[in-house]
């Protein structure tokens, strides 16, 4: 056989040899360091034969590949583990995720989680043990009747639902699991790993079948990977969302009003007061005009739209209005879409760049709601522009860069866009069009000069789009903007406009989300400062703190005149000794904490003390206040 390998280079060897055997005739050092191998995009097991002219690649534990590899062996050990610890568990799946993996089980008493040390000591014998990962294979008769021998009635089910032919299995000592596989060569190649959590999933996603305790775990190539991870994830917990916005007094969501449903308490709201002037200003400044359009709307809106069609399981049951079946909305396009449509269009007119911050409210499952991540109700920050064709380019053009403008203005710096193109299946709209908006989207990236990606084929059914995703402080990559060709409203509401010569054409609609939603985009900047907010977004940018009852009245002046500047300034005057109102202050995170005592009311000043930086001695009160806004006047 012809083995070619990355480099292009190529070796023959008889049929039937190895991976594991051409990684031996390359070196041995090689052979003890690889886990499996990829033979023409298909990743198999170092011991499986392989013939005629293949592409080979030796998959090391580094490899993305191997990351997977490892994590999914990592997931059959520790059902081992379950197995010997728990008689009788019955097994259901098992497989890697992103960040690790988890295997459902069926267990006869619920786990707890100091139960997860003891599985993790489990697996640490399997491991010292370092059995063989085997395959081997049976027909699908007899794969039925192994797991109904072993009362498996999971393992059934989903052979049940297999096609007729062999079926692969894995078998590590007296441990045996339906899977494709491939595994590591053995179980004592499995050197970092840990169990994280215990969770409820239903039975295949279907809150009608049975409920089974679901172990998370995560596994790396080397011990220090898993440190590393360890720490981004306790760093990750110290800059949560939810537990900062309750710390720090942001948002709440309450099960009398419901779930997914979010309380902006005046802290919050003061943020998102400042998050939405800029968001209004900024708009104005480029060209736009702000609507505001209903929170209802009769169902035919929604028939024409096509969302009773295709999205009404994500819209809420609706409310009858004098006989009148009415839908709470999922989106604003359609909305836009009747501003439009509210009079005739000439082509002079275009174009028309239309935004709204327009409270949406989509059906999610308890399940999946997390925090201001995922929610029922949110403020998305729409757009729709509405030009010619020959406009379109340059539209795309001025749209990316005032997503990018708009983001980095929070100090993000790190940023990749995803372009998904025309899907080989449904589709909608004229070929011509498709292509058009695609170079136009393509065009745009090539000039930020920004990583890029393209999905070819993995746009929406309805029109190409960019996706644009930004880094945060830990790394973490978060969908922000879109920017969203959408052929199929204009298609069902018929949209027009008046040409120069007097015909009717079709104008190009694109949907523009810049934040995503105020909500998400609030959680991301939330985690991304761990609640430390710049000066210009904090709620409360400065707080006066009188050391005596005595300095209150001089206090009050300072908080006044702050004020009066536009300084969202308050006072701590409680009780309490001026230390502890200053470590308070601290964990709130004020950016500016100006302590008065007697000395400072004499001469007029206050004592600085700055958040990030510390003492920064007394300084007039003027002094303060031109400091404090020009970081204002900086968006720092």
């Amino acid at each position: 056989m012809k083995v070619i390998f990355p480099d292009k280079s190529s070796r023959e060897y008889p049929d039937g040899t190895t991976a594991l055997a051409v990684a031996q005739s390359i070196g041995e050092r090689l052979a003890k360091e690889v886990i499996a191998a990829k033979v023409n995009d298909n990743l198999v097991d170092l011991k499986q034969p392989l013939s005629g002219e293949i592409h080979l690649k030796l998959i090391k534990p580094g490899d993305p590949e191997g990351l997977e590899i490892i994590r999914h062996s990592a997931s059959h050990v520790m059902a081992q583990a379950v197995r010997h610890l728990y008689p009788g568990v019955k097994l259901a799946i098992g497989p890697a995720i992103e960040n690790g993996f988890y295997y459902d089980f069926d267990l006869p008493e619920p786990l707890k989680p100091e139960d997860l040390g003891r599985i993790e000591g489990e697996m640490a014998k399997i491991i010292s043990a370092d059995i063989p990962f085997e395959r081997f294979e049976l027909s699908k008769q007899d794969a039925l009747d192994l797991f109904q021998k072993n009362n498996e009635k999971y393992k059934v089910e989903l052979v049940e639902g297999l096609e007729d032919g062999t079926i692969s299995f894995y078998r590590q000592g007296d441990f045996t699991d339906l899977c494709r596989g491939p595994h590591l060569p053995s179980t004592g190649r499995l050197k970092a790993y840990k169990l994280m959590s215990i969770a409820g999933a239903y039975w295949r996603g279907d809150s009608s079948r049975e409920m089974l305790q679901r172990i998370y775990g995560t596994a790396f190539a080397a011990k220090q990977e898993l440190e590393d991870y360890l720490k981004f994830l306790e760093e990750a917990a110290k800059r949560d969302h939810r537990k900062l916005g309750k710390e720090l007094d942001l948002f709440s969501i309450d099960d009398q009003i419901g779930g997914g449903l979010v309380l902006w308490h005046p802290k919050g709201a003061r943020i998102r007061h400042e998050l939405e002037k800029f968001w209004k200003d900024e708009h104005y400044k480029n060209g736009y005009e702000l609507v505001y359009t209903p929170h209802v709307g009769r169902s035919l809106l929604w028939e024409t739209s096509g969302h009773l069609g295709f999205y009404k399981e994500n819209m809420y049951a609706p409310m009858d209005i004098e006989g009148q079946p009415y839908f709470v909305k999922p989106m604003n396009c359609p909305f836009h879409i009747a501003i439009y449509q509210s009079r005739g269009r000439s082509y002079r007119e275009l174009p028309f760049r239309w935004a709204e911050l327009g409270t949406v409210y989509r059906y999610e499952k308890s399940g999946v709601l997390h925090g201001l991540m995922r929610v029922r109700g949110f403020t998305q920050d729409d757009a729709h522009i509405f030009c010619r064709q020959d406009q379109m380019p340059e539209e795309i053009d001025r749209v990316l860069s005032f997503c990018l403008y708009m983001i980095r203005s929070f100090g993000f710096k790190d940023f990749k866009l995803y372009l998904a193109t025309r899907p080989k299946e449904k589709s909608v709209g004229d070929e011509e069009r498709w292509t058009a908006a695609t170079e136009a989207l393509k065009a745009a990236i090539a000039k930020t000069g920004l990583p890029s990606e393209v999905d070819e084929g993995g746009g929406a059914f309805y029109g190409p789009k960019i996706d644009l995703k930004i880094k945060d402080a830990l790394g973490r990559e978060w969908q922000c903007s879109t920017i969203q060709f959408d052929f199929n409203m204009s298609e069902r509401f018929n949209m027009t406009f008046k040409g120069s010569d007097s015909a009717d054409h079709k104008p190009y609609m694109i949907h523009r989300a810049l934040f995503g939603s105020l909500e998400r985009f609030f959680g991301v900047l939330v985690e991304h400062y761990e609640g430390a907010f710049p000066v210009w977004l904090a709620p409360v940018q400065a707080v006066v703190l009188p050391v005596l009852p005595d300095n209150y009245e001089y206090s009050r002046s300072v908080m006044e005149e702050l004020r009066q500047a536009g300084i969202r300034a308050e006072i701590d005057s409680r009780n309490e000794k001026i230390g502890y109102r200053i470590r308070e202050a601290q964990l709130q995170k004020v950016p500016y904490m100006l302590v008065v005592g007697e000395r400072e009311a004499k001469e007029g000043t206050v004592a600085v003390r700055i958040r990030k930086e510390g003492d920064a001695g007394a300084q007039p009160v003027a002094k303060v206040k031109e400091d404090i806004l020009e970081m204002v006047k900086k968006k720092q």
